[in-house]
């Protein structure tokens, strides 16, 4: 009898040690009418729970969540103020209730587009006028798209290591008429904290959760910080914690196996396939070192992983339904030049979003659409040879070289530092930044020239089928 009162009073012990760390929270999704919205995914970062038919929720929130989110579905919008998406709002001691209002998407999302940029990584307030001119571009381009439903994404290094700088950043931005949603990048991080969970305060107190997730049209992207801080100055590792996983069990335990998802994060899963078939202790700052969980988590589905950090252009098939895009960096070389350091001129990745199907180009900053490539001759490199750096190559692309109009060969692939990048930056010491290098890129292309030939030109087609071409009169 003793030991049973004794095992019940523990069991009420623990039961109580549950609830003492848990916050019971409730509230509502609503539309701008006032009518409840069924279905959505309310989150604390670790727990999900739906709302019922009448828009509302309720939930014991983890006692170390700072946020409460939704989901937002698709066919509506959160609200924004001064370039900041309002999904969230922070879990207050003595506030129980946290409600929502969404509106309802003006136009149909189910076709929509995407600006996806990079790293602009605004370290000093004179940069601004630069990001201002990018800004422009981006607002000049949106403005000739077929009128879809548009918004954005920054994959990270919103500013550099100057937070102060954020509010002026979103001014720019938010002035270019888009809605962003944002990731957090390691420059994002707040330094010098004791531990990883400190290393996003600055980001948090402007932009709300590290991690998150939305819904436009049929496709469901996830929002991830892998930036995993060590505890040592600035340092880092790509590294997805416990916790994150654990959320993205429960968000993506909603969405419909085969179903779009699109991934954003900051540093990339992979650089290549070696990286993936055996872990290499040398890149633990530039791609995922636990990208297997996270590659078992989107197997289910068809997944694209959108990431930035590298200031270079890359293309990685993972698996036949798990694709990854890292995306060149929107300030170039850090600001330092007119292109980033594998040649790929500063600018912004679109996707074109068709219900499911995706496709995508490369837009260079102050470049027409069409500008997919930059060709070279009688360089000394390269003597008695036409290069050409094709920055948004993958695989499926084709690279021709023409003379006087015949084709003459499909041209070679190889790795080398492009010309021009090279030319930029071979003297860091003349730079803004002295740690700026050009960088190997395996995206450049080569063939011989023939004596005598007259109109040399480089023909390209892309994986989607449209053609690009560069000529050069000798």
């Amino acid at each position: 009898m003793k030991k049973t009162i004794f095992i019940s009073m523990l069991a009420m012990i623990a039961a109580a040690g549950i609830n003492a760390d848990a916050r019971s929270i409730r509230g509502s999704v609503k539309d701008t009418e006032g009518k409840g919205v069924a279905g959505v995914v309310v989150s604390d970062g670790l727990n999900t729970v739906q709302t019922d038919a009448k828009g509302t929720f309720s939930m014991d929130a983890d006692q170390d969540s700072r946020f409460v989110f939704i989901s937002t579905p698709s066919g509506y919008v959160s609200s924004t103020l001064e370039g900041r998406n309002l999904f969230y709002k922070e879990i207050k001691p003595k506030t129980k209730e946290y409600d929502f209002v969404i509106e309802k998407n003006a136009k149909d999302d189910t076709n929509h587009n995407v600006i996806v940029i990079a790293d602009p990584q605004i370290s000093e307030r004179d940069e601004l006028p630069d990001l201002q001119k990018h800004s422009d571009d981006i607002t000049a381009f949106v403005k000739q798209m077929d009128g879809d439903y548009t918004f954005g994404i920054c994959l990270g290094d919103i500013v550099g290591w100057d937070h102060s700088i954020y509010p002026e950043y979103n001014k720019i931005m938010d002035d270019a008429g888009i809605d962003y949603r944002y990731v957090i990048g390691n420059h994002d991080m707040t330094n010098y904290g004791r531990s990883h969970e400190t290393s996003m305060t600055d980001y948090q107190n402007m932009y709300g959760p590290a991690w998150y997730s939305f819904n436009v049209g049929k496709v469901h992207y996830v929002v991830l910080n892998d930036n995993f801080f060590i505890g040592r100055d600035w340092y880092y590792i790509g590294y997805l914690d416990e916790r994150q996983l654990r959320w993205l069990e429960e968000d993506l335990s909603y969405v419909p196996k085969g179903s779009k998802v699109a991934v954003c994060m900051h540093i990339p899963t992979t650089l290549d396939k070696s990286d993936r078939d055996a872990f290499r202790s040398d890149l633990m700052l530039d791609n995922l070192c636990n990208k297997p969980a996270l590659y078992a988590m989107l197997k289910p589905y068809d997944a694209l992983i959108l990431s930035g950090h590298m200031h270079t252009a890359d293309y990685e098939q993972i698996d036949d339904n798990i694709t990854e895009i890292n995306v060149a960096g929107l300030c170039g070389a850090w600001w330092c030049g007119e292109v980033c350091i594998d040649g790929s001129p500063a600018g912004y990745k679109v996707l074109d979003i068709d219900g499911e199907d995706v496709e995508w180009i490369y837009k260079g900053c102050g470049h027409p659409l069409d500008y997919q490539m930059k060709v070279y001759t009688d360089n000394p490199d390269y003597p008695g040879m036409i290069v050409a750096n094709v920055w948004d190559y993958d695989p499926m692309w084709k690279v021709e070289y023409f003379e006087d109009g015949k084709k003459v060969c499909d041209m070679e692939r190889f790795k080398a530092q492009d010309p021009l990048a090279k030319e930029l930056y071979k003297d860091p010491s003349s730079l803004k930044r002295t740690w700026v290098y050009a960088a190997p890129t395996e995206n450049m292309f080569k063939a011989p020239i023939s004596d005598g030939a007259g109109k040399l030109e480089v023909r390209v087609t892309d994986r989607f089928g449209r053609i690009y071409s560069k000529i050069i009169e000798k």
